[in-house]
């Protein structure tokens, strides 16, 4: 099989594609011939070696990747739910940018129709970081403010679909013009494009009694003045710290990413009780445990997508050996919807 493998920290350089035997499946697992591979942010940072579960858990070398979609090459003996060829997606605790990927029976589920198999690459790992915070981690009632941003990118178009599908008022938040189009095709309710328009006073103008959820990947940029926009009983979810990173094609600068860190606000539990605002903060690798909740969230997500209820994600796809260029894209900032690569065979 072929995979991409990290042995060091760095930029693009790092990632190589290699020939390695196949793993064996154990006795509750299953053996995928993968025919695309989902490419996320969270995979950049563990090419720059800061991406806490992978240092935690995995260390050095690494191959990236959280999700897949392909065909059952073989299963254990005590897996019943799939069989050899059946077309299937799931997720994976790493090891995802490979043409076979071997992975606990309990992450596997059948492909939806509605789906090929690059869209259905692409489509857990944002879909169900959107759904967990949306869905599993506040509760929410029809008519809630909601401000998402990245609203553009893979998490937040799933977001702005979930919200609207649960009768949601949603403004989504782009760092680009070209995204605008994009992100109202969704459903958003309002967009604020932050290349031309101030993004808080908009965010208040459009909301003056404050927001109550705001969806925030960004880092120290954005999280105190998000909670600041928020209005009593309000939640800011925290996913990510995306500014901390460089751009395309850029170096980490130490100094600079610490600096970032003592900017990073403290949220104090006194005041919060006082302002009767909450911070919730999640990371779905540190969930691959929780199958229950893991379990849910993809029966419900099949059934929304296989009526129709949240829109096949926009997919963009590269080569498993132009690696390098997904990320690079990704870095950019400037792509919509979801990146793949893909692993099966040219024809």
């Amino acid at each position: 099989m072929h995979k991409v493998v990290i042995y060091r920290a760095g930029g693009y350089e790092q990632l190589k594609l290699e020939t390695h035997p196949a793993p064996k499946p154990g006795d509750r697992q299953i053996l995928i011939r993968t025919e695309a591979v989902g490419v996320n942010y969270a995979d950049i940072c563990v090419r720059w070696g800061v991406y806490e579960s992978a240092r935690r858990f995995v260390g050095w070398p690494i191959t990236p990747g959280f999700e897949y979609a392909g065909r059952v090459e073989e299963v254990g003996r005590d897996v019943t739910h799939v069989k050899p060829n059946d077309p299937v997606f799931g997720i994976t605790f790493f090891n995802g940018y490979s043409t076979h990927v071997c992975t606990e029976a309990d992450l596997v589920w059948p492909k939806p129709e509605a789906l090929d198999f690059e869209a259905a690459a692409g489509f857990l790992v944002v879909h169900l970081t959107a759904y967990h915070g949306l869905l599993q981690n506040v509760v929410i009632r029809p008519g809630m403010r909601v401000l998402v941003h990245s609203a553009g990118g893979g998490v937040g178009s799933a977001l702005v679909q979930l919200c609207k599908l649960h009768d949601l008022h949603v403004t989504g938040v782009v760092g680009a013009s070209h995204k605008v189009a994009y992100v109202r095709q969704l459903g958003a309710d309002a967009i604020i494009d932050k290349s031309t328009q101030p993004l808080w006073n908009e965010a208040k103008r459009q909301c003056p009694d404050g927001y109550d959820l705001i969806f925030d990947a960004n880092g120290p940029e954005t999280l105190a003045q998000g909670f600041a926009h928020l209005r009593p009983t309000g939640k800011l979810l925290v996913y990510g710290f995306h500014t901390l990173l460089p751009k395309q094609g850029g170096r980490i600068k130490y100094l600079k990413a610490a600096l970032g860190m003592l900017r990073m606000p403290r949220f104090n539990p006194l005041s919060m009780t006082t302002e009767n605002k909450g911070v919730v903060a999640f990371n779905l690798s540190f969930l691959f445990g929780r199958t229950d909740l893991l379990q849910a969230a993809v029966k419900d997500l099949t059934a929304w997508v296989e009526a129709g209820s949240i829109a096949v994600p926009k997919v963009r796809s590269f080569a498993l050996g132009d690696v390098a260029q997904a990320h690079r894209a990704l870095e950019s900032g400037e792509t919509t919807g979801k990146l793949v690569l893909r692993t099966a065979p040219s024809s």
